[in-house]
């Protein structure tokens, strides 16, 4: 009975890892694309190297800023959702503890054991952690591993700037004539990347992935280019 309970703590962890990783490689996604076409679209309006950085700089901090609330807030929904869930089974365990017994019984049979041997599970398991057994088997919670907002927002935050640096430095660091042309290169291939990796994560054809990765930051670019130069020919 020790060895599985092993092996599920640690396929337990290593499914939360790449949750985390995934949302990481999403998250730079998003500051790479977001900040490439603002400075693109800048660029397209000025040469001016304070304007572009100044430009990339706030797109930067808005944007992580505004993806570390966002997490903060989704995740922080979703532990009160969890927290609730097992204060509900908590009472329930405590009212009418021989119905909750049956029901993790049943639970255990639809997932493919014998009567006989779900009931002797589900014995075993109430004995053990009631609160614990209905929380993973019912619910697919586990109470000590709750989502952690703070964690969230924090990588959404360092995740987003680090994409979001790529685009910046490469519009602002170059020579004038360069800082098209080396920003659209180093922002496709970070995409090139990023779109590999989330694939890769999830089990996907790379391929699909990086094509979409791909065309969705060069339209980015490009729209916010024309729009860029339109506005500097108007004087704007």
């Amino acid at each position: 009975m020790t060895e599985p309970t092993h092996d599920e703590a640690h396929a337990g962890a290593l499914g939360t890892r790449l949750n985390w990783l995934r949302a990481a490689v999403l998250g730079a996604n998003d500051g790479i694309v977001s900040t490439a076409g603002l400075v693109v679209g800048v660029a397209g309006a000025t040469e001016n190297r304070a304007a572009l950085l100044t430009a990339g700089l706030a797109g930067l901090l808005a944007g992580s800023m505004s993806m570390a609330a966002g997490e903060y807030v989704s995740v922080s929904t979703q532990r009160d959702s969890e927290m609730a869930a097992l204060a509900v089974e908590k009472r329930e365990l405590r009212e009418q503890p021989e119905a909750e017994l049956e029901e993790l019984t049943e639970m255990l049979r639809v997932r493919g054991l014998s009567r006989e041997v779900a009931r002797e599970a589900a014995e075993q398991l109430t004995a053990r952690d009631a609160l614990r057994a209905h929380a993973r088997v019912e619910l697919g919670i586990d109470p000590d591993d709750l989502t952690n907002p703070w964690h969230a927002a924090w990588a959404s935050f360092l995740a987003f700037t680090v994409g979001a640096l790529l685009p910046l430095l490469a519009i602002v660091l170059p020579p004038a004539a360069w800082r098209l042309p080396v920003t659209v290169v180093s922002v496709l291939a970070a995409l090139v990347l990023t779109g590999w990796s989330s694939a890769r994560l999830g089990a996907a054809d790379p391929r699909r992935a990086v094509l979409r990765n791909v065309l969705g930051g060069a339209l980015a670019m490009l729209v916010t280019y024309v729009t860029g130069r339109l506005l500097g020919a108007a004087g704007v």
